[in-house]
């Protein structure tokens, strides 16, 4: 197994990232962190642990910089530059597949509150390149402007001890769908899926994990078989 503290160029900047791949890995889940999640929070490190355990590699990254988050912190109020986040996690998506270990790997985008939006924003840029996005407790309202750009299958994680989240990320799925058939594709799956004894956050264990599981069936189902 691989395991490292890693640092990744993004817009003349570099970002910090946990950075595992498990022997045999399937795939590698690209999480993003700085405005409403940490990388080292336990919730976070938890989901990456039974990850890893799937059989899925990790990079777990900060979207700001050190001095950027020295300077400010981001999550209090401050307007959220999807577009300029996008980018970082865009040219994270191209550390990975400049990588030995993960350059043949599918990537998945896995975010929750404002960071599923810059997961989306980075995956309506990379149509071709993203295997799924995957928001848990996400605000996919904040990009509401790239979701007729979207290609890419969205899995949808909301909880259901927070039901005012709900019709905002209901709204979103039904978007995506609209678009596809606008855009006269083979549908891809989107779809929307409640963890019922789930806050916000995401606090409780057991809600934790099933919202792993989950995530862990819906990449499955992603992937190429044999």
């Amino acid at each position: 197994m691989i395991s490292d503290v890693v640092a990744v160029p993004a817009d003349r900047l570099t970002l910090s990232g946990d950075f595992v791949v498990p022997e045999g890995a399937r795939a590698v889940v690209l999480s993003a962190h700085g405005v409403h999640t940490s990388r080292t929070h336990p919730r976070v490190q938890a989901l990456d642990g039974e990850l890893h355990r799937a059989g899925f590699g990790t990079l777990s990254l900060d979207l700001f910089s050190e001095t950027e988050a020295r300077q400010a912190e981001p999550a209090q109020g401050q307007p959220v530059d999807v577009e300029m986040l996008g980018r970082r996690l865009v040219a994270a998506v191209d550390w990975l597949k400049a990588q030995t270990d993960t350059r043949a790997l599918p990537v998945v985008l896995f975010a929750a509150g404002a960071e599923a939006a810059v997961a989306l924003r980075a995956a309506a840029d990379l149509p071709d390149r993203v295997l799924t996005v995957i928001s848990w407790s996400g605000q996919p309202e904040l990009a509401d402007e790239v979701l007729d750009r979207v290609r890419t299958p969205v899995l949808f994680i909301t909880g259901g001890q927070n039901p005012e989240a709900v019709p905002a990320i209901r709204q979103a799925a039904d978007r995506l769908e609209a678009t596809r058939e606008l855009a006269d594709r083979v549908p891809a799956p989107h779809s929307v899926r409640e963890v019922r004894t789930a806050s916000h956050r995401f606090d409780d264990p057991d809600a934790l994990d099933r919202a792993a599981e989950l995530a862990q069936e819906w990449i499955d189902e992603r992937l190429p078989s044999g």
